[in-house]
């Protein structure tokens, strides 16, 4: 181990892999946010195209990766004070409360004014106005971070209480506590009844602690060759578990049931973070071989994440409601769809970069 660790830190600045890694979560979500939209109304996919982006893209490959880089990127932050993650966790909640309001409330609006269609985009009755999605989660993430890094707990103590939440959250996933308010409020921390989590904190709090931990060894790592050497292992033997546990039990990442992915497993979630590793271990040895013009493109879609990811919102629903209006019978098919995702994510950057300019005059 020592000949692999240095004592200090090695591996400072902007990681090339980790921007390669995140540019592609985000790029897998917003082609699943796609479909996610596109299947309220006439589409026609084929079953390999629509696992591929639902089942395998859309989820072991996007979101937990997302989150385990988001720990990582504690590590590399000049602004980590327990307090400032505090504040900004804050933020982020709010933030995903605004994100629901253009995935659920503007565009059921606007499609029940233009289509007719009141049913498609759901509401329950305004609760999911609160819905925690991947914003909201990691707003609690990075509070619930900040609030044990005030109390400087070592890294193994980060690993039991995390371990222990996710057990938590396995054991308690799907209650139901019999009024819908209560179901929303426990939302927050356990998969609960009603469909107003999509990543309740006690599941997937163990992404970013993993990533943190991960990232204090990464950026010491003396050699990044020998630190992801058995990188196509680590892929394969999460791969395989997906595939098994799904196949055979009828579980798990790759489940036909979404909410057995949400509300993931303490096993699901471990070979997740398996994966994760595998994933960047990948982009590592990509990074050698793309052009330098590809790999600053994964740089501004690493460094604009979090505004890509509300603009996508933003412009995916409304952007299909139209194009429906505009074309009646049009049906989505894997390359309408799959055209339609690169242009909603070309959209989203170009927002994301033109509001970073804004703020920066500002």
């Amino acid at each position: 181990m020592t000949d692999l660790f240095s004592n200090e830190k090695v591996n400072t600045g902007r990681q090339v892999e980790l921007d390669i890694a995140k540019a592609l979560s985000i790029i897998f979500m917003i082609f699943l946010h796609t479909l996610m939209v596109v299947k309220g109304f006439n589409y026609s996919l084929s079953p390999a195209y629509d696992f591929l982006i639902s089942n395998v893209l859309g989820r072991p490959c996007a979101a937990p990766v997302f989150m385990f880089c988001m720990g990582v990127g504690i590590v590399y932050s000049r602004r980590s004070q327990w307090d400032i993650m505090v504040k900004r966790g804050i933020t982020l909640y709010l933030l995903g409360i605004l994100v629901n309001i253009f995935e659920f409330f503007l565009p059921g609006f606007i499609c029940g004014t233009l289509l007719g269609r009141w049913d498609i985009f759901p509401m329950a009755g305004g609760l999911l106005l609160f819905c925690v999605d991947i914003l909201a989660f990691a707003g609690l993430a990075f509070v619930l971070m900040g609030i044990l890094k005030k109390f400087n707990l070592s890294n193994k103590w980060l690993a039991i209480i995390a371990v222990s939440m996710s057990l938590i959250g396995t054991l308690l996933r799907g209650t139901d506590f019999g009024m819908p308010i209560l179901n929303l409020f426990f939302a927050n921390f356990i998969g609960s009844a009603g469909g107003f989590s999509a990543f309740p904190l006690f599941n997937w709090f163990i992404f970013p602690v993993a990533g943190y931990i991960w990232g204090q060894y990464f950026i010491r790592a003396k050699n990044k060759g020998q630190f992801f050497k058995y990188w196509p292992l680590f892929i394969i033997a999460a791969i395989v578990y997906f595939y098994v546990s799904s196949q055979v039990f009828g579980s798990g990442v790759f489940s036909k049931d979404v909410h057995l992915y949400y509300f993931m497993t303490t096993l699901d979630a471990i070979f997740c973070i398996i994966y994760a590793h595998g994933n960047i271990g990948l982009c590592y040895y990509l990074a050698k071989f793309l052009p330098d013009k590809i790999i600053k493109a994964f740089s501004i879609l690493s460094s604009n994440i979090n505004n890509i990811y509300i603009a996508q919102w933003c412009f995916i629903p409304l952007g299909v409601i139209f194009l429906v209006y505009l074309f009646k019978g049009l049906v989505f098919n894997d390359l309408i769809s799959a055209l339609y995702s690169v242009c909603m994510l070309i959209l989203s950057t170009l927002f994301a970069i033109h509001y970073k300019k804004l703020r920066t005059k500002n």
